[in-house]
This record gives C-alpha cells, sequence and structure tokens, in this order.
C-alpha cells in the first residue's frame, strides 16, 4: 500500500489531475446521460424515492398479496382531509362551510392529469367519500329502499345542515368515518390513482382551500401525503446537511492545524469521494431513498478520517525533520497498515447491511462502502502529493509548539489533558473495569426492554403541520391509517359470504376488533347488507341486522346495486361472493399495533372456528410497512452478527494474536451494548435508522482501537513496558485519535437540525456512539492492558541475554 503513496509524492500533479478528472467525468455522466447510444441505456436521471414499501423487493409475497388485493377489490390509496370548525357552535354543519366542503370535492373530481406515459393521473372521482358524492340509504316505504345524495347541493339554510349532519349519522357506514364522533367535523377521502401523485394532489387541494373565506380549518394527512412529503423534503433536506457537515468538519481542522491551505486537502477528499459515490449511485439507475440520501453525510467525515491522521502526525513531526517530503514519508510508513485495516473494517461494517432483505438497506451500505474504498485511496494518494506541492515557506510556524529544547514534550492544552488522562487510567484500571462491568449490566437489561416500531407519518418533527394534521384526524375521526383483511372461503363452499352465518362471523370478528382498542372503526358487507335490510323494514333498528337466509342477504345487495354507487359494493366483496374484504381505520400507523391486531385476529379466528374454512391476509400500507420492519430487524441482526466475526478475524489478524484481535473489539461491542441499552431504558421505538446503527458503528467505531493498539504495539518494543509506554501511548497517537473522534462525532451533528426525524435520530445516535466509543477505547485499554500486560507483552529472552518485550 505504501507504493501508492510513494508515486503519488513522486509524481504530485498527475495525482491532482487524475483525482480532479475522475470527479469530472462522473458529473458530466450525471449531467449528460446521454453522451452516446452505448452509454444510455446504463445511465439514468436522478430519481427521489421516499415510498416504505420499495423498502422490500418488488417480488416480495407481501407486496404481490398486496397488489393483487387492491386490484381484487378496486381499492386505491387515500389522501384524507379533515374539516374542523371550532368557531361555529354546529362545527362544519352550517351553509358557509359545507359549501367550500362541496367546492372542494367538486374540485378534486376534476383532479386529474395525463402523464409523461399517457397514463391518467390524479384522483380518481368514481370512488370519492364525501357528503356530496355519496349515498343517503333510506326506507322509501315497507319492503322498499330509497338512495339519495348525502348532500345533493350547497344548504341554504342551517336547518338544511343540521339534516345532512343527522342524515349522516344514521349510515353506519359513515359514521365515525366521514363524520367525526362529536359531529362537527367531516372527512373527505380522496383515492389517488397511485400513492406517488399525493404530493401533487395535496399541493392543489391546499392551494385551491386557500381561497376560501370560511374559519374552518382543513387537517390533510394519510400514509401516502407522509411518504411523498418526505421525499420533497428529504431532499432540501440532504442540500443542506452536507454543505453544513463539510463546514463544520472545515472549522474543526482549522481549529486543530491552523493552516489553511493544508486542510483543504481532506476537504478536497471528502468532496471527490462523495462526488464519485453519489455519481455512481445515479448513474447506474438508482432512486435517492430514505437511506441513500444519508450517503453524503456519512461518506464526508469517514472520508476525513484517515487524513486527520496523517495530517496530526505530520503536525507532530514536522517540527523535527523540518522537511514536508521527509515528514510525509515517514508519516505514510507509520500509518500505512493501520489507516488500510480501518477502512477494511469500515467497508465490512457497511457491507454487511448487504445481509437484509432489503434493497434500500443494501444500496446505502454498499455505496458507502465503495465511497470509503475511494476515500481511502485519495487519502495515501492526494493527500501526500498536495503536502509536496505545497510550497515550503507554508510550513513556517507549522506544527505542536514545544517546549525549547524538548523534542517530545508539546504543550498544548490538548497534550496536557491526554496526558492526565492516560495516567489516571493506566493508574485505577481495576476501578475502571469495574465501572465497565457496571454500565454493561445496565446496558443489557435496557436492550430486553427494546420495542421494534416505526411509523411513517413520525418521520416528522412533532409540530410539523403533517403531525400536527394526523393529531387532529385521529383524535376526531375513526382513524386516518387503512388497513385491510382478506378473507377468503374455499371453492367448495360456493357464495360463501352470502350464507348468514358467515357474515354473523365476520360481524362477531369486527365487534371483537373494535374491543381491542386498536381499531376505530371496520367496515365490510355486513354493514351494507345490514343497513339495507334495516331500512327495508321502515328504518326499525331491531332488523339493524344479518338477514336470515341467503335468499333475504342477495335480496339487500340487489337492492343496494340501484344506488348511485354499486361500484361500492365490488370493494367489501367479489362477484363471486368467495372472498371478502374487511376495511379497518386504525387511529395509529405504529407497526406494534399493527402487528399486536394481527396477533389478536389470528387468536380469535383459532379460538372462534368460523363456520367455512376462511383463510385471512392482511394488506394495505400499514401492515406492508410492519413486514419491512420485521425484515428489516432480522436482517440487521444476521448483518451485526457477520460483520462483527468478520471484523473479530481481521483484528485477529491484524495482530497475528487471538488476544489482541478481541482486545481490539472491546471499546466497540461496549459501545453497541450502551446504545441499544440507552433505547431500551428511554423507550425508543426501535425504527429504522436505530437498527442500521449498530453496522454503522461496528464499522466507524473500531478505527479507534487499531489506531490505539498498533501505535502501542510499536511503542511498546521501545520502552519494554506498559507503564513507561502509556504515556507516550498518549501523546500523538492519543491527540491523533482525539481529533478524530471530534470530528466523526461532531461530523455529524449537523443531521440534529434536520426538520425530518430519521436524520435527527441519525445525527443523535451515530455523534454519541462515535464520541463513546472514543472516550471508551482511550479509558479502557489502558485498563485492559495493565491488567494483562503479561499475556499481551510476553518477555523472551535475547541472546545477549537481555530481555525485550516481543511484538
Amino acid at each position: 500500500m505504501k507504493q501508492f503513496s510513494n508515486k503519488a509524492i513522486r509524481a504530485p500533479k498527475l495525482t491532482m489531475w487524475l483525482a480532479a478528472f475522475a470527479a469530472m467525468f462522473v458529473m458530466a455522466l450525471v449531467a449528460v446521460p446521454s453522451l452516446s447510444n452505448t452509454a444510455a441505456q446504463y445511465l439514468n436521471p436522478l430519481t427521489i424515492d421516499a415510498d416504505p414499501e420499495n423498502m422490500l423487493f418488488y417480488d416480495d409475497p407481501v407486496r404481490i398479496v398486496n397488489r393483487e388485493r387492491k386490484k381484487q377489490f378496486t381499492l386505491y390509496d387515500l389522501v384524507v382531509v379533515g374539516v374542523v370548525n371550532d368557531s361555529h357552535a354546529e362545527g362544519v354543519f352550517n351553509p358557509e362551510t359545507l359549501a367550500n366542503i362541496y367546492d372542494l370535492t367538486k374540485f378534486a373530481e376534476g383532479t386529474q392529469w395525463i402523464d409523461e406515459n399517457g397514463e391518467t393521473q390524479g384522483v380518481v372521482p368514481i370512488d370519492i367519500i364525501a357528503p356530496s358524492a355519496v349515498d343517503n340509504i333510506e326506507q322509501g316505504g315497507l319492503g322498499t329502499v330509497r338512495f339519495d345524495w348525502l348532500m345533493e347541493g350547497v344548504p341554504e339554510t342551517q336547518a338544511e345542515a343540521l339534516e345532512v349532519r343527522t342524515r349522516a349519522q344514521n349510515q353506519p357506514l359513515l359514521n365515525g368515518s366521514l363524520i367525526s364522533d362529536d359531529g362537527k367535523g367531516v372527512a373527505l377521502y380522496f383515492p389517488l390513482t397511485n400513492k406517488g401523485v399525493s404530493h401533487q394532489v395535496v399541493q392543489l387541494l391546499e392551494e385551491r382551500i386557500a381561497t376560501y373565506g370560511g374559519n374552518e380549518n382543513y387537517h390533510i394527512s394519510g400514509l401516502p401525503i407522509a411518504q411523498d412529503r418526505f421525499a420533497v423534503e428529504m431532499f432540501i433536506q440532504m442540500a443542506i446537511s452536507s454543505p453544513l457537515a463539510m463546514m463544520l468538519i472545515f472549522a474543526l481542522l482549522w481549529y486543530f492545524f491552523r493552516n489553511l491551505t493544508l486542510i483543504t486537502a481532506p476537504m478536497i477528499v471528502a468532496m471527490v469521494s462523495t462526488i464519485l459515490t453519489m455519481g455512481l449511485l445515479v448513474i447506474f439507475g438508482n432512486s435517492v431513498h430514505i437511506m441513500s440520501s444519508m450517503i453524503p453525510i456519512f461518506i464526508m467525515p469517514v472520508a476525513v478520517l484517515d487524513a486527520i491522521h496523517i495530517l496530526s502526525d505530520f503536525y507532530d513531526r514536522y517540527p523535527i525533520y523540518k522537511d514536508r517530503k521527509e515528514t510525509i514519508k515517514h508519516v505514510m510508513e507509520e500509518l500505512s497498515k493501520p489507516m488500510l485495516f480501518t477502512s477494511l473494517t469500515t467497508v465490512v461494517g457497511f457491507a454487511s447491511l448487504n445481509l437484509t432483505p432489503l434493497p434500500p438497506i443494501q444500496l446505502f451500505g454498499t455505496f458507502v462502502a465503495i465511497g470509503v474504498l475511494s476515500a481511502w485511496f485519495l487519502t495515501i494518494t492526494l493527500v501526500p502529493a498536495y503536502i509536496i506541492l505545497m510550497p515550503e515557506s507554508k510550513f513556517e510556524g507549522f506544527g505542536m509548539k514545544r517546549e525549547p529544547g524538548e523534542a517530545a514534550d508539546p504543550k498544548s492544552a490538548l497534550a496536557r489533558v491526554l496526558k492526565v488522562f492516560g495516567a489516571g487510567a493506566y493508574r485505577h484500571a481495576a476501578l475502571t473495569l469495574i465501572l465497565l462491568v457496571g454500565v454493561a449490566s445496565v446496558a443489557g437489561y435496557g436492550i430486553t426492554k427494546i420495542i421494534p416500531n416505526d411509523n411513517p407519518v413520525k418521520w416528522f418533527a412533532e409540530e410539523h403541520q403533517l403531525r400536527q394534521s394526523d393529531k387532529v384526524l385521529n383524535e376526531m375521526f375513526a382513524g386516518s391509517y387503512m388497513a385491510y383483511l382478506a378473507l377468503s372461503a374455499p371453492e367448495a363452499d360456493e357464495q360463501a359470504f352470502k350464507k348468514p352465518e358467515v357474515l354473523r362471523y365476520v360481524s362477531g370478528l369486527q365487534a371483537y376488533m373494535a374491543e381491542t382498542g386498536l381499531v376505530g372503526k371496520s367496515n365490510s358487507v355486513v354493514e351494507i347488507i345490514k343497513t339495507v335490510h334495516r331500512e327495508l323494514f321502515v328504518g326499525d333498528e331491531k332488523q339493524y341486522r344479518v338477514p336470515d337466509s341467503a335468499a333475504a342477504v342477495a335480496q339487500t345487495l340487489i337492492t343496494f346495486q340501484n344506488s348511485h354507487r354499486p361500484q361500492d359494493l365490488w370493494h367489501y366483496i367479489t362477484p363471486d361472493y368467495q372472498h371478502a374484504n374487511i376495511w379497518l381505520q386504525l387511529k395509529t400507523g405504529d407497526n406494534q399495533d399493527m402487528s399486536k391486531l394481527e396477533s389478536l385476529v389470528a387468536q380469535y379466528m383459532a379460538d372462534n372456528p368460523p363456520p367455512v374454512a376462511l383463510q385471512n391476509e392482511w394488506f394495505g400500507l400499514t401492515y406492508v410497512n410492519v413486514t419491512w420492519q420485521d425484515q428489516m430487524v432480522v436482517g440487521m441482526a444476521k448483518a451485526l452478527v457477520s460483520s462483527f466475526v468478520v471484523v473479530a478475524i481481521m483484528m485477529m489478524f491484524l495482530y497475528r494474536s487471538v488476544l489482541w484481535g478481541l482486545l481490539a473489539m472491546v471499546p466497540l461491542s461496549f459501545s453497541v451494548a450502551v446504545l441499544y441499552g440507552t433505547v431500551g431504558l428511554l423507550g425508543i421505538d426501535y425504527d429504522a435508522p436505530i437498527a442500521i446503527l449498530s453496522a454503522l458503528s461496528l464499522g466507524l467505531a473500531i478505527d479507534y482501537a487499531i489506531h490505539f493498539l498498533s501505535r502501542a504495539r510499536k511503542l511498546q518494543l521501545a520502552h519494554g513496558s506498559w507503564k513507561e509506554t502509556v504515556a507516550t501511548v498518549f501523546g500523538e497517537p492519543a491527540r491523533a485519535i482525539t481529533r478524530n473522534v471530534v470530528v466523526l462525532g461532531v461530523g455529524f451533528m449537523p443531521l440534529l437540525i434536520a426538520p425530518l426525524m430519521p436524520y435527527q435520530t441519525v445525527g443523535v445516535f451515530i455523534s454519541g456512539i462515535l464520541l463513546f466509543a472514543g472516550f471508551a477505547t482511550l479509558a479502557i485499554l489502558p485498563a485492559l492492558m495493565r491488567l494483562f500486560e503479561r499475556w499481551l507483552f510476553p518477555k523472551v529472552t535475547m541472546p545477549s541475554g537481555q530481555e525485550q518485550a516481543a511484538e
């Protein structure tokens, strides 16, 4: 590896030009994907994708079922608009507010456009659920039912407005869904041709709402909106966080080395590495997902790690050699091996993400690994070349200030602090390890309290408009999170869902789900049958039930098909009456609630066998989220274990010792345990960002231990005992590690100002674990090395009769 550095030192200009050419070439390919017919088939424009469904492979069984069932029951993802009027005594049921609701519905019916493929996109008008778009089912005399629009036009009087509310409350399909529980709000449901157009639809709806002069409030929510809006804000966040991270890292490097020209080198490495990585990501047709949008913010701090070690060693040694070429040669001789292994372990940590069955996480791990390798190669070539190209005059007064006549005792504040810290770590080794065991025990308990959970709406800060709208809608209405339960009867039981006993079973299942407290409301063909049956008997509430014969059931269904919306029947049942669908409205989109409901339903059906052998399948966005969350948890566990084993083997190979290899893993293991213990003790949801942090921290935090142990082993040869060696280790090696800890820990902090919670989570935890891992390295390793000195540094008798420490 040193040959790369030596060649760069001999041909510095060529090295710089090659790096510049590589970056410009990749940018050109991204900017002009049609450079040639050959290239065009491989190159693709930048696309943004925040759809959690794409966390799963397209042919994943759950996605297949979701597509097939939505098609089977002609279901669409929904945008929910809640209209609330707190200033009027009757809420929204006044002529002015209902006029705005009527106008918004008519506007939404015409919200369609033709996309580049010639397909119609936007709102599906025929399936809109709104006061002016649904039927009021009421008796028309004994044995007859009348279907009128719930709100055929805009009410002219307050009495007419209240009549709309009364009729809606009398419709089981609508009460709680269309009209709020307190009878003062209305929810409008706008189905979308596909969830990817939700952002455009919402923009159009918001523009229309802005023209209204009423005093009502409009709250727009739904999982499709959360996902699509996240895509928009994610792109903005990527454009903000990356430059901020660069500026912060640059400021820290200037603080450490006080030479603007010199610290430009690691910044060039970071920029070129990021350009190459993101360029390749786009060139090969990959979408920028929530995970891949974080690639730049990960690459930039990692890309300067090795450069900081080079600059730190160069900073300390330049005053001794007074020659940049001799100094950089010595530095590269010293650091080549540990830099290679720290880069390889980081690559292993990120590459292990390919063991998860989730495409975006695989993509993230692969390209960060590519970025790390790029940064390593650029560091060992470009940084030495850059230093050689700098005139010697730029280094006047450069380097660690030392006492007059003293060659190895710098007097900086950092040097003094580390000297005291190192002495304390050696002196109080036993106490340090006792505290280590205590903290690890508490962390182990916290790990048992971890609860996997995710919710795309919670990706936004609590004060975000979407979160606020979601809160209002789920307080007033049945719920804005949609899930579906498909029930299928065997072919032998023809037209099973016309049989009264089967329908009563479905009704009982719905009642049970309502009792769990997890379901705000459920609708099925049963509500249609019961409502029509009631109205056939002149609105007698006692007749709100499933008829006693299949023929009577068929009569209610035939009657319903005379309504303005006969197609609604096929949202709940198939024409052969072999498959039925229960539409569930949940008040939370938390995965743990969906999983609990799934488990309870399975138990109910096991304890209460249906009259025919019904099979059930869950589908819908809320359920899809549960699936990829479960796969992520299992996948990340595999990734963590496998990468841990690989890194441990690499450490044993590096040090040619099992004991030294295991020693290198201690600070990392301790830090990861503390991370997850904290998550469990604080009751923080174990979501996607936290799940991937284990592999990320494994790849990064091990770097500190590698540099500490590699330098310690070499220095031990010169001093002969750990007591004498520890003071030297806490000189330049510890200073370089500390600078890296600060840059890495602080480098991720721009994510804390992000309005998107996954970015904040990554920022908090990755910064915390890297800072903690650095502290653990400098505190734990000296203590362990003192207690195990006789095994780590066995004495050998030399031919001269003298003893020295064996490497």
